[in-house]
């Protein structure tokens, strides 16, 4: 697990505020692989002759031992024959690892003390709620951490972790292009949840996925929501899977669920915040040509798109899979908040808008190049002074450079 054919692409980043005095938090869904990561600079550090600990607070006497405060968890370090003096004193770190932070009851005053006392001791910790963390860590922490999004695997990472060796970042011969478009539908269509990627068999994925929907979407953010009516909250989450792509109307969605506005909002937003769906918002510059209210949704797994709504895996793409994989793409590269939609009343529509520093890239979609038609791409650039477009898909023939295949973005 620990070898270089499994490091995830963040680890780099991360890498650099290690020996810093920021306390390192990991967010993200279950199962995405926080845990992998943490391990894994657990390792790196060891392998350069660094102290470490790991909390898994999965294990309550861990959860505990910090729950009774600061003088708890050091004199448990010293009983782990740490000499807290020693590496004080030699000015020295101990790299303290904490697994799923959001487990214990009032974590702040802990962690506060931590950084503020006892600078030679370094945290890293990880959460499966956003929502949940920033509820537990209080103003108090503002400053004193440094935020790590931890998304399912990218496609570059699924080729590292199925062990295909293919540079996809050299144009590709006919050979290695056919066998990579491959394994992008496979990509695409079964997600990229470390655990789904490395099995086989379609009918344990579908199991696995199974799995993580009903100990994690149905009762951790059941729990969450205080959810009280099960059977409405499981019909949302079916309706939002099959809109995957789509512009959400609220009000519409409450309507068909049978469950108020305000509820509706309340469970939107703690999907978002649980790393579930997000919500993309229109690009605008002027609020009375542009459509600027309804949002899309979008889901980060396709594979846990498929099973919430048609409670198994296709073999090939149906509805707004191909779409979805390429936004799950886009927020791993380049971050949510750098991407929006845009639609103008003249129905002129253009799936993805990336805010780049050197400026606005539209982005179409389109499971084949000879689907695309120019007409809001023009309109779009035109009016808003861009410079570059590009077309997105796996099949057709790629007419120029504005073409591209989606691990090209």
């Amino acid at each position: 697990m620990n070898s270089d054919a499994l490091k995830r692409d963040i680890i780099d980043e991360i890498t650099k505020y290690l020996g810093t005095d920021n306390i390192i938090v990991l967010h993200g869904a279950r199962q995405v692989g926080k845990s992998h990561i943490l391990f894994y600079l657990k390792k790196q550090l060891e392998d350069n002759n660094q102290r470490t600990y790991f909390f898994d607070l999965e294990d309550s006497r861990f959860a505990e031992v910090l729950d009774a405060g600061l003088d708890s968890m050091l004199n448990f370090l010293k009983n782990e024959s740490y000499d807290l003096e020693e590496i004080q004193k030699n000015s020295q770190k101990l790299y303290v690892f904490i697994d799923e932070v959001q487990y214990l009851k009032d974590p702040s005053p802990l962690l506060k003390l931590l950084i503020d006392h006892h600078k030679y001791i370094q945290l890293i910790v990880s959460g499966s709620s956003s929502f949940n963390i920033k509820s537990k860590f209080s103003d108090s922490l503002v400053g004193r951490t440094v935020d790590f999004e931890i998304f399912n695997l990218s496609f570059s990472e699924f080729l590292r972790f199925k062990k295909e060796n293919i540079n996809i970042s050299h144009k590709l011969d006919k050979f290695h292009l056919e066998k990579v478009l491959g394994l992008y539908e496979e990509y695409a269509i079964y997600g990229g949840y470390p655990k789904i990627i490395l099995e086989n068999s379609i009918e344990k994925k579908e199991k696995y996925l199974q799995q993580i929907i009903d100990t994690y979407i149905k009762k951790d953010i059941r729990d969450l929501a205080n959810i009280k009516n099960i059977d409405k909250f499981n019909g949302l989450l079916k309706i939002l899977a099959s809109q995957s792509g789509n512009m959400l109307n609220v009000a519409e969605l409450a309507k068909a669920c049978r469950i108020a506005q305000q509820t509706v909002e309340t469970y939107l937003f703690i999907l978002e915040n649980t790393y579930i769906i997000k919500l993309i918002r229109p690009f605008s510059s002027n609020a009375k040509v542009e459509i600027v209210k309804t949002p899309k949704i979008f889901f980060y797994d396709t594979g846990i798109l498929q099973m919430l709504w048609l409670r198994n895996l296709e073999k090939t793409f149906v509805g707004n899979v191909f779409e979805t994989s390429i936004f799950s793409e886009l927020v791993k590269k380049y971050g949510a908040q750098n991407i929006n939609y845009w639609r103008n009343k003249n129905q002129n529509e253009i799936d993805f808008i990336l805010s780049r520093k050197d400026g606005l890239l539209p982005i179409e979609v389109k499971k084949n190049f000879g689907n695309f038609r120019k007409a809001s791409i023009t309109f779009f650039l035109d009016k808003y002074k861009a410079k570059d477009y590009k077309v997105a898909s796996i099949l057709g023939e790629k007419k120029d450079e504005h073409f591209i295949y989606p691990w090209e973005l």
